[in-house]
């Protein structure tokens, strides 16, 4: 996918993403919304219930962009069919695009769209949006009766759910992809090779020379987008050095990356590389899924929405299963930390024009209905609680069960998202040191370099995090 997010993607985000986000002109038309406080009124609302607790009017209209990359656009037009239902008379005007900055950017200061789903390479820095109160506040749809279950929007959420979409003490930003990160293999060659997915950088190098042998890589990445190897790197620095240090490398802690755990976890990817045990080229997030569905590597690093996004491409036979990523062994302070959270952010600018139907479009995403239909679509959980339950999918079981015997901790970073520049940096350094081109300790010391610099720096907004 071209998240993240990242996240960033699928991260998102968690996924992924968005440095650079400030370019002329968007930059001074976002700007225009700097030091404001997002408005609570809002033209389009008429009288509130229960049923309808944002008061959402007959007659009006409300649009909605969608980001259409690995999990596609097919489950937001079932979103709209149940909104639909309940407001025949409410005209939803769905676009998908995979510009989301591009397009919807320059619009923000202005008249923007009312429900965003902010994802992909093209992305809009999120720490950005916030600091210049170009989004609106959702804690009222936290708050708000579930569609069409007991309790709240809030209660019906996935673990993670409402802190990953949480900035400054606000809930800013509905995640509706719950993405499990993860090493991925074909169950069917590992099963006819006798090969068993290894839990330890150690199995792994045990393993990858009788892969070699069947004439195949042992492991093949995105080595055009940064982000994408950085979820591998962060989620071995977590297991390894345990979530205090990466809650640490967050909260730009003094000399948070040289804590005990965090350059052997970087170590291992670099022995992974100096021991040529990936696939040579450089290639891109579907071009690299390709080679390893085509048999040309054993293991990708993905998330869960790798199924849909290769859908057409799968051969026959070829069984896409999902395993954690490798810690250390004996020495890993997490070693059952899962990276696993909510992704695909969707936004509403403060200065949309109908916050009311976006806010009751965004039930809609989160409610039962439309959660089994983006899992059953997808192939990917939902945010919302048992999304996946009546899903028949060996990927989508896989992940499931990586996620029963998960901790209550799940891997996560914020750091992508608390500084566009950071998170630049991350992904070019990432990226150098799968190549070869910087070793574990180099890039120990230029992430913390940037790091302080990011300290030091009065005129940057920080932002901290406790879980």
């Amino acid at each position: 996918m071209s998240v993240t997010p990242d996240l960033d993607r699928r991260t998102l985000l968690r996924r992924a993403a968005a440095a650079g986000l400030l370019v002329t002109p968007a930059a001074g038309l976002l700007s225009a919304c700097a030091g404001s406080t997002p408005s609570q009124n809002d033209d389009n609302a008429g009288e509130k219930s229960n049923d309808n607790p944002f008061g959402v009017q007959d007659g009006s209209a409300v649009k909605v962009v969608i980001f259409n990359g690995g999990l596609g656009d097919a489950w937001a037009k079932e979103d709209q069919a149940i909104f639909n239902a309940k407001y025949p008379d409410v005209t939803v005007n769905m676009s998908s695009t995979q510009k989301i900055k591009t397009e919807e950017q320059p619009k923000m200061a202005t008249q923007p769209s009312d429900v965003v789903m902010n994802s992909g390479a093209d992305m809009m820095d999120i720490s950005t949006l916030v600091n210049e109160g170009a989004i609106e506040p959702l804690d009222d749809l936290l708050a708000a009766p579930a569609w069409d279950g007991e309790g709240t929007v809030g209660d019906s959420l996935l673990p993670g759910t409402v802190g990953d979409g949480t900035y400054q003490g606000k809930f800013f930003v509905v995640n509706v992809a719950y993405t499990v990160w993860g090493n991925w293999y074909n169950s069917v060659l590992f099963d006819k090779e006798g090969w068993t997915p290894p839990k330890t950088f150690d199995d792994f190098f045990a393993l990858a020379p009788k892969i070699k042998a069947k004439g195949m890589a042992p492991y093949v990445y995105d080595a055009v987008h940064g982000y994408y190897p950085r979820w591998a790197l962060m989620a071995t620095v977590w297991k390894s050095a345990g979530k205090q240090a990466v809650i640490d490398i967050d909260n730009l802690k003094e000399n948070a990356w040289r804590a005990e755990g965090v350059l052997p976890a970087l170590e291992a990817w670099e022995k992974l590389v100096k021991d040529k045990l990936l696939l040579p080229g450089k290639l891109d997030h579907t071009q690299s899924q390709q080679a390893w569905l085509d048999g040309k590597a054993a293991f990708i690093q993905v998330g869960t929405w790798l199924k849909n996004e290769m859908a057409a491409t799968i051969p026959p036979g070829f069984e896409m299963k999902i395993s954690d990523y490798w810690g250390l062994g004996a020495t890993d302070k997490a070693p059952n930390d899962v990276y696993a959270g909510a992704g695909e952010g969707i936004v509403v600018p403060a200065k949309a024009p109908n916050k009311a139907a976006a806010k009751e479009f965004l039930r809609a995403v989160l409610s039962k209905a439309g959660s089994a239909k983006f899992a059953e679509l997808t192939k990917s959980l939902a945010s919302t609680k048992g999304s996946g339950d009546n899903v028949q999918d060996a990927a989508l079981a896989s992940a499931n069960e990586l996620m029963k015997n998960a901790s209550s901790d799940l891997i996560s970073i914020k750091l992508w998202n608390f500084y566009a520049d950071l998170d630049k940096e991350s992904q070019n350094l990432s990226a150098e040191l799968m190549a070869g081109r910087l070793t574990a300790a180099q890039f120990v010391d230029k992430m913390q370099a940037a790091a302080d610099k990011v300290a030091k720096d009065s005129s940057i907004t920080k932002q901290t995090r406790d879980a």
